[in-house]
């Protein structure tokens, strides 16, 4: 089993930056990939950013591309969301997630999920 919280969300004006963390405990042989997702009010969840946990390749979405940076720690211990020039619709609830198969790290049938950092941009 795995746990996740995240924690960094906030109000922020266009333009601007936040960075959101995810502090990871557990069975490490569960979560071989990590990923943040986000959800807007009306909206399906979204993937923004996913990472293979031992090859350390990352992945984002096209609107995100060239502004967030997904990354570990060295330890792995805790995933971070660096967001940078964001824009209004980047407004969402922001969730931290993990998954045991490789193969579903670009799917959003993840198997474990945290509680969410609301992310506001205004």
């Amino acid at each position: 089993h795995v746990q996740l919280v995240e924690s960094g969300g906030g109000s922020v004006q266009p333009g601007g930056s936040l960075r959101l963390s995810c502090v990871v405990s557990g069975d490490t042989r569960s979560r071989l990939c990590m990923a943040w997702f986000r959800q807007a009010p009306g909206n399906e969840r979204e993937g923004v950013a996913a990472i293979r946990r031992y090859s350390g390749t990352t992945f984002y979405a096209d609107s995100v591309k060239g502004r967030f940076t997904i990354s570990q720690d060295n330890a792995k211990t805790t995933l971070y969301l660096q967001m940078d020039s964001l824009k209004p619709e980047d407004t969402a609830m922001y969730y931290c997630a993990a998954v045991t198969q490789s193969e579903r790290c670009l799917t959003t049938a993840y198997d474990f999920w945290g509680q969410g950092t609301q992310v506001t941009v205004s």
